[in-house]
């Protein structure tokens, strides 16, 4: 067991670069904690007025989990799939053995956009699979009773939370919900005692385990804990994370998850000699190259918290 804890993972502004051009905020990976549960990639992109412009790119050995906050993202990829995704819907693609995507913005002129991006790693029962793509338009809520003031809500996005389970596949024992807790509230969430978990301030203010968020944190839990008290004086988005710690050492680099150096370099290999692992996105005629590897093998990403 991991045992309670009280760690603020501040996020940190990362370039894109390439033909995207855009900055996120990244909470996730830290360089403390490689993932949380099966978390493995934390992302926030936006508030802001922009034209999204994602082009091919490829993935292995994970799932992409996008969450929409403000404005229409279209998502098209190697499968087949395209599907605009608003407010409120999830789109849940998952890698497997090798796939390839692009996600734009709906329509040429910049518009309001913020999101969050996560991406979850697979088992080495998944991760050299088939790959998938799943776009689900309701998802399942559920009332959180407060000890003060207005009760709160919940969306169980992915995984389950609660007893209530999302109907999107997943391959570990996981949780992402999104949680809105009215002003003047405190409300206790429930929480799997041994699964780990953390909780990010998307809006508002909040206070979790009695410690006071800043806009974006992410307050990694640990364990061992079936309840976390969440207070907030104005109102507060927030969204909870976590699952059984995943065991297997992870190697990511770039859009890929694997287990070793050589896996990588693989995937890298194939990417840009156009391997039909990764198939072709239609409707594009640019896709991102891959960047060079660096001068030394990649190595597994090491847990320090």
């Amino acid at each position: 067991m991991i045992g309670e804890r009280r760690i603020v993972l501040e996020p940190r502004e990362v370039p894109l670069g390439g033909v995207r051009g855009m900055n996120v905020l990244r909470a996730l990976p830290h360089r403390n904690l490689p993932t949380i549960g099966a978390w493995c990639f934390l992302d926030r992109f936006g508030p802001a007025d922009t034209r999204m412009r994602v082009e091919p790119h490829p993935h292995i050995g994970l799932q992409t989990v996008t969450w929409p906050l403000v404005g229409e993202i279209r998502h098209r990829d190697s499968l087949g799939s395209d599907a605009d995704l608003r407010r409120g819907q999830l789109n849940l693609m998952t890698a497997g053995n090798g796939i390839s995507h692009s996600e734009y913005s709906i329509g040429d002129d910049p518009i309001p956009l913020d999101a969050l991006q996560f991406w979850v790693v697979l088992p080495e029962s998944a991760r050299h699979g088939a790959a998938g793509f799943e776009r689900h338009t309701e998802l399942p809520g559920l009332s959180l009773p407060a000890e003060q003031g207005a009760d709160a809500s919940a969306t169980v996005v992915l995984g389950e939370f609660a007893g209530t389970r999302s109907p999107a596949t997943v391959h570990t024992p996981i949780v992402g919900a999104e949680i809105v807790v009215p002003a003047g509230t405190r409300v206790r969430l429930p929480l799997r005692p041994e699964w780990e978990h953390a909780v990010m301030l998307v809006e508002g203010d909040a206070q979790v385990a009695e410690h006071p968020l800043s806009l974006n944190d992410t307050l990694y839990l640990g364990d061992s804990r079936d309840t976390v008290t969440v207070e907030s004086a104005e109102g507060a988005l927030l969204f909870v994370l976590g699952g059984e710690p995943f065991e297997d050492e992870i190697v990511m680099w770039w859009n890929f998850a694997g287990r070793s150096h050589d896996e990588i370099a693989e995937a890298r290999e194939e990417w840009e000699a156009a391997s039909a692992r990764f198939g072709e996105v239609e409707g594009h005629d640019v896709r991102i190259p891959a960047p060079p590897l660096p001068p030394v093998r990649l190595m597994p990403r090491s847990r320090k918290l």
